[in-house]
């Protein structure tokens, strides 16, 4: 779904200036467009954007608020900063179901359930939304993206909070971690990273509006929703039609898998571990590499935490573990003997593990499985230092 920036402001240039006076017809109709999840890690969520169709005016535009553009100078920094812009862009409905359908991702379109008057209110509102001075948006991925902006405009500029969400449709209650688990496979290089830098917020349980960051909670929870009009509640949508139809892309584990990798290395370090008891000596090269890419993700942690705009980043437990002053105790590994506080530091260390799994298990923040030989693997070296520091 996701085109190129360049293409589409120049797709979107041949537009502008035509709707600015043009009014839709009784035969027009506005839907939301949902999308199946694709292969590339920013489209496993899916997708959603907004189709205004009138055949009397011989119009068919997708309005699309999750345009961004990889060629820009500064997308990667501003990625990491947590200022990502993303734009709304408009084009012609047949790009978006043709580039979908290379990709093998199903779509299905909801018919909104509006009046003409409010058809017209929500087509001028995409239409000032896509001039270029107004199409940019600081992106979040949880509470800003292309399925929340709709479901905003619709309940709050089109149908002034007259939209009633059905919940009962929420069996479990489920924190924003949960979803994001269900769409991105756990065991995945993308979901370590991500459940690594964001923190606790992600843990709480989620209200139904937080539900529909996801289009396709947004697409179940707009089929059984209602408006109330003059104390009638009439269905929010009219029609439901299926676009294209493929089988749905199911989250998957790497090959090489996060714990796979980090099993190995869990067996790896109880191996030199126990050769090391058994020669009675310590192997610094290794003591060096967890306290160091321990200490530099902690670093991270700590950036992203205070640093940065994301909205998700602070309050994360993962400093229990990865603690940025570990970068600095990677060099006094490197050393054959301790100081007397490094005791005490190594202690500390292991409480701190310690509390994880309780964290964890009471639902302050979840740790998905590929974390446990990590944390299993830092452990038993802790032990060891320990020991080998009373001897």
């Amino acid at each position: 779904m996701i085109k190129k920036l360049s293409f589409i402001v120049f797709i979107t240039s041949l537009f502008f200036g035509f709707s600015q006076n043009v009014k839709l017809s009784n035969f027009s109709q506005i839907s939301i467009i949902t999308s199946g999840p694709g292969d590339n890690l920013y489209e496993k969520f899916g997708h959603t954007a907004i189709r205004i169709k009138d055949p009397v005016l011989n119009l068919d535009l997708l309005y699309n608020y999750g345009i961004f553009d990889f060629n820009d100078p500064n997308f990667y920094v501003n990625f990491v900063k947590g200022f990502m812009k993303y734009k709304l862009a408009r084009y012609p409905f047949h790009y978006s179901l043709k580039s979908a359908n290379q990709d093998e991702r199903w779509v299905k379109e909801q018919v909104l359930n509006l009046t003409v008057d409010e058809r017209n209110a929500f087509f001028m509102f995409l239409e000032i939304n896509a001039q270029p001075k107004n199409a940019s948006y600081f992106y979040d991925p949880f509470f800003d993206n292309c399925a929340t902006r709709p479901k905003d405009i619709i309940k709050k500029e089109v149908l002034k909070n007259k939209i009633i969400f059905n919940d009962s449709i929420l069996k479990t209650p489920k924190s924003l971690r949960t979803l994001m688990n269900e769409k991105i496979h756990p065991n995945t290089w993308g979901s370590f990273g991500i459940n690594l830098a964001l923190g606790s917020r992600l843990d709480k349980i989620s209200s139904i509006e937080e539900y529909m960051y996801l289009p396709e909670y947004l697409y179940t929870i707009f089929s059984s929703s209602k408006i109330n009009k003059e104390g009638k509640e009439l269905p929010l949508i009219s029609k439901t039609n299926e676009l294209l139809k493929f089988e749905p892309k199911l989250p998957k584990s790497d090959v090489l898998s996060p714990f796979l990798i980090f099993s190995l290395l869990l067996v790896l370090t109880c191996l030199i571990t126990f050769f090391d008891i058994k020669r009675n000596k310590r192997t610094k090269a290794l003591d060096f590499s967890i306290f160091f890419i321990s200490g530099l993700l902690g670093v991270l942690i700590v950036f992203l935490w205070f640093f940065t705009n994301h909205s998700t980043a602070p309050n994360n437990f993962n400093f229990l573990w990865a603690l940025a002053p570990n970068l600095v105790i990677a060099f006094v590994m490197l050393k054959s003997s301790f100081n007397n506080w490094v005791k005490y530091y190594l202690i500390v260390l292991l409480l701190f593990l310690i509390v994880i799994p309780v964290i964890s298990l009471i639902g302050i923040q979840k740790f998905t499985y590929p974390f446990y030989p990590i944390l299993l693997l830092i452990s038993i070296r802790y032990l060891y230092l320990i020991k080998w520091y009373i001897k």
